[in-house]
């Protein structure tokens, strides 16, 4: 694994919707020459439609763009929404977009779950923020605590490199029916923009099935004054798992801030059940309480931070393809802390180490059971089929009986457009049909 630092950027942390969808239009109405976008989740609701107005808006005046949305977590669209779209110039594929099978969806695992946002491979947004209204605050109870990075610099090449990666090994007869303004932009020059060390780390299930966790591990055993981590899904590898509660034996201040009020209550119990293994060992957990939490941020010491998509759980860290964000930066990793040191103070509730330790009888059996299958998942994951996700252009034809505002399945409005291997670079042939590999 080879991990390319970049100097010279400027970062901006972007907490929930109310911070990252005006910065994100914003960039994208003032595009001159490209707009990738990628996401897992984007819901035709107020948020999804002011994403496409500004696709639109960005397609008509002659901006190469191009949206790419997971086919799981993003399974129907209406034809009007699309054709807002199409009209405009917009390029819009979906990754793995399959059939349900009985009735239940079969894309389940290695989902493209990246968000990911670059704008004439100047400014760049990485996070855990979909395209979605629940992370927003009037969304109610359910409204979802997230975060996203802001950068500009030299760093965005490499995330701009990663999206290109994702949609340029389409067929060239599907190239040659793109719209004028569809042309690949020039590479812009590298241009330093703040005092930032940056550097993107991507996981997929070819060359870089576990870049992101080796470096929250480096990081945490690096670690000598304290470690924040806040993850919505919080499932590690074993090997992560003991370089916490070792971090901690030595006296480093570890903080897990996890969820509380959870969207997934099996997940949340699972996650439990190893605070058995960590609190022995001196590791805080926090839990937040407030609205479901969704961010996946970290911070070690003074100079050390990441943002970005991967929660630590076995989908993110083993199957889903995922984007995070390295940070070195004193200013950016102290404003970090300070967040989440508030956060934690005032919207988290601590866990009740004695109640946890002592538990009722299965609780320890559940755990010790658990922190087994962890050991073992990434072996047992290799199991699993190790299709290789197409990515489709979308293509609509509605039926004259259509009722308006019908939502039509991606599987039914995408016509196949998966590279053969041979015709796929080597960074993109999982992504575009080529070599199958195990994760």
């Amino acid at each position: 694994m080879r991990t390319a630092w970049h100097e010279g950027n400027r970062v901006r942390l972007l907490e929930n919707g109310e911070a990252f969808f005006p910065r994100v239009f914003e960039a994208i109405r003032a595009a001159k020459h490209e707009v990738l976008v990628e996401t897992f989740i984007l819901f035709e609701d107020a948020v999804g439609e002011g994403l496409r107005d500004a696709l639109a808006q960005a397609g008509r005046a002659g901006v190469a763009v191009d949206l790419t949305v997971d086919g799981y977590g993003s399974p129907q669209f209406s034809p009007a929404f699309l054709a807002v779209l199409r009209e405009a110039g917009v390029r819009m594929r979906v990754f793995d977009p399959r059939r349900p099978l009985l009735g239940l969806r079969t894309n389940l695992f290695r989902r493209l779950h990246r968000k990911i946002v670059v704008v004439d491979g100047e400014r760049a947004f990485v996070g855990g923020i979909n395209f979605s209204a629940d992370h927003l605050a009037d969304f109610g109870p359910q409204a979802k605590q997230d975060y996203s990075i802001e950068i500009e610099g030299p760093a965005v090449a490499d995330i701009r490199r990663a999206g290109r990666a994702l949609i340029d090994a389409a067929p060239r007869r599907w190239r040659r029916s793109a719209p004028a303004q569809g042309r690949r932009p020039p590479d812009p020059a590298p241009v330093a923009r703040g005092p930032a060390r940056v550097a993107f780390v991507t996981r997929d299930n070819t060359e870089h099935t576990d870049d992101i966790e080796h470096h929250y591990r480096l990081a945490i055993r690096a670690a000598r004054r304290r470690i924040v981590i806040a993850n919505a899904y919080f499932l590690p590898g074993y090997r992560l798992l003991k370089a916490l509660r070792d971090a901690a034996r030595r006296g480093v201040d570890v903080l897990l801030i996890l969820q509380g009020h959870p969207d997934m209550p099996m997940v949340t119990a699972a996650t439990r059940s190893l605070y058995r293994y960590l609190i022995p060992a001196g590791v805080r957990i926090v839990e937040y309480c407030r609205r479901p939490f969704h961010g996946k941020v970290a911070l070690v010491d003074d100079g050390w931070a990441t943002v970005g998509s991967s929660n630590l759980d076995p989908l993110s860290l083993w199957m889903n393809l995922e984007a995070n964000v390295l940070v070195h930066d004193t200013a950016f990793t102290a404003g970090l802390h300070a967040h989440l040191e508030r956060l934690a103070r005032e919207e988290c509730t601590p866990v009740d180490a004695a109640g946890w330790l002592q538990g009722g009888v299965f609780r320890p059996v559940f755990g010790v059971v658990l922190f087994h299958l962890l050991r073992h998942f990434p072996r047992l994951a290799g199991l699993l089929p190790a299709h290789a996700p197409r990515i489709s252009e979308v293509r609509v034809s509605v039926p004259d009986d259509m009722p308006v505002g019908t939502p039509v399945p991606v599987f039914d409005v995408t016509a196949d457009a998966a590279a053969p291997a041979e015709a796929a670079r080597p960074e993109t042939r999982e992504l575009a049909g080529g070599k199958r590999r195990r994760a």
